[in-house]
């Protein structure tokens, strides 16, 4: 069975911007930038379900085609992994998915409603439960009482009817190994996780979710001066220690991903932050030391090598309009008017292109 690893959904955070929700109920007057300690720093809290698919043999949930369904927002960069992690293993004909209108307000995540267009594959009413017009529904019906966070991604069990995980980094892991049995030769032979690499990807998930994947928001949903510093300069601080890393891997041409020539876990999890970086917090989350296309030349060419040459990273599951317009238009305490800025445009630069100033200094280097 693949290590359980916290790295947290994304959610409502127990907090759906303007109120906090406690026992179903919203509190008005609270808010997203509330959920801070007294020194102004945001704290996200843990997952509440925490089951495994798993095919030991009694396995309470075991692997099955078409039995899981999966709830994501294509908005969440936490969502955003199980989409990629179930393209890369090949998993499409066995895990279907639904995804949630980009915009979360009093009621959380809600689906689409009739008439409205929304790019995006499978973004629909719940195919499951079609009466459901918001996803804390799905909790509220295994438990009435339920108070805790209505998050993305939810993996489902349409047998027992009931939620397996809302842990993100734990889904991912199941989809690793735990349906290799159905699968084809060519995608049970994708591993994520080889056992040469999990010492080293388990130490750099640890800094790269605390600082970066987390930086972003402690950095964005801060309410003091000192506690926005603080995480926005270690936010940057590991940046640079990524941009290095890459670098070296460029020096030594030991391949185009993180860890040499073949994708992993550690790939897929620094990029949904990435691909976000310039268009969403660099302005939202005032992450604006340096970004993406003009301030780490390993960083760009890694994320576009992704985003260009594999699909499972590209646009079918990178959808820029619910990524800018979820958070801008759905963080009313840090913008109030919804408004959605421009840019940057392109939203990802072609491979082979380059911001302007980073070609004039090509040119006259």
């Amino acid at each position: 069975m693949a290590v359980r690893r916290i790295s947290f959904s994304c959610a409502l955070l127990g907090i759906i911007l303007g109120g906090l929700w406690l026992n179903g109920t919203l509190q008005v007057g609270e808010g997203i930038t509330n959920y801070a300690n007294k020194e102004g720093e945001f704290k996200r809290q843990n997952s509440q379900f925490r089951n495994f698919i798993s095919n030991e043999p009694g396995s309470e949930f075991p692997p099955e085609k078409d039995r899981y369904h999966l709830y994501v927002s294509y908005a969440c960069p936490w969502a955003h992994r199980t989409l990629i992690v179930r393209k890369l293993k090949g998993l499409e004909d066995i895990i279907g998915f639904t995804s949630v209108h980009w915009h979360m307000l009093e009621k959380g995540w809600r689906f689409i409603e009739e008439g409205e267009q929304v790019p995006g594959k499978n973004v629909t009413k719940d195919p499951l439960h079609p009466d459901y017009t918001h996803l804390r529904q799905l909790y509220f019906q295994i438990d009435q009482d339920y108070g805790g966070r209505f998050t993305v991604p939810t993996l489902w069990d349409k047998k027992k009817e009931t939620i397996v995980s809302n842990e993100s980094a734990e889904i991912i892991r199941m989809m690793y190994t735990q349906f290799d049995d159905l699968l084809s030769q060519q995608h049970k032979s994708v591993d994520l996780l080889p056992k040469s690499l999990e010492r080293k990807i388990d130490e750099s998930n640890d800094w790269t979710y605390n600082d970066i994947n987390n930086g972003v928001y402690k950095s964005g949903f801060a309410s003091s001066q000192e506690a926005y510093e603080n995480n926005v300069h270690a936010l940057f601080k590991s940046l640079d220690r990524a941009e290095a890393h890459l670098a070296d891997n460029a020096a030594s041409n030991s391949g185009p991903y993180y860890y040499g020539s073949n994708i992993t876990e550690a790939d897929v999890r620094l990029y949904t932050t990435i691909i976000r970086f310039d268009a969403v917090y660099v302005q939202h989350f005032k992450c604006n030391i340096r970004d993406i296309r003009s301030g780490y030349p390993y960083l760009h060419r890694w994320v576009r090598e992704l985003y260009w040459n594999v699909p499972a990273f590209g646009p079918e599951t990178t959808q820029f309009e619910h990524i800018k317009k979820h958070y801008t238009k759905s963080h009313k305490q840090i913008n109030p008017f919804s408004i959605t800025p421009v840019g940057p445009v392109p939203d990802i630069l072609p491979l082979e292109e380059e911001v302007p100033a980073v070609k004039v200094a090509k040119k006259t280097g």
